[in-house]
């Protein structure tokens, strides 16, 4: 039998890693718009940018080590692990461009700029790539019907 919320949580923990990837060596690293935390000297923004790589590790691992027991168990169900991973993927866009760029104000995208065009197009990306996981679940969730 297939674990569906195990096929979930561990498609969460890669999209949370991926998403965090993808944050930390474009817009940290190539681009070198900010820092996690910006609030303090150019040393510690980059101390803050080791640790979010630590848990984007931690993330990734955890999430493959999870969908490798599942299917050594043949227990994954992919549909769920990928619905998580864009799950994963948007909801750990849309909490940083919500509650790390505009409550605790960790970072902003850029500086010397306007934010508003970026803040919308972080935080509607993020919204795709949420709903895009919730039609995978839903999908996921319909029985099959065999003929």
């Amino acid at each position: 039998m297939r674990n569906t919320s195990r096929s979930r949580w561990g498609g969460v923990l890669i999209g949370i890693g991926l998403m965090t990837a993808v944050d930390e060596i474009i817009f940290h690293q190539l681009l070198g718009w900010h820092h996690f935390y910006d609030g303090a000297t150019p040393a510690l923004g980059l101390l803050s940018d080791g640790l979010l790589h630590a848990g984007e590790i931690i993330a990734l691992v955890s999430g493959f080590f999870v969908l490798l027991e599942l299917r050594h168990q043949r227990a994954l169900h992919v549909t769920f692990a990928w619905a998580g991973g864009f799950l994963g993927a948007g909801g750990f866009q849309l909490f940083d461009g919500t509650i790390n760029h505009k409550l605790l104000r960790l970072h902003q995208i850029r500086y010397d700029v306007p934010l508003l065009p970026y803040d919308i197009f972080w935080n509607l990306s993020a919204v795709i790539l949420i709903l895009i996981g919730l039609w995978l679940l839903s999908r996921a969730r319909k029985p099959i019907l065999k003929v």
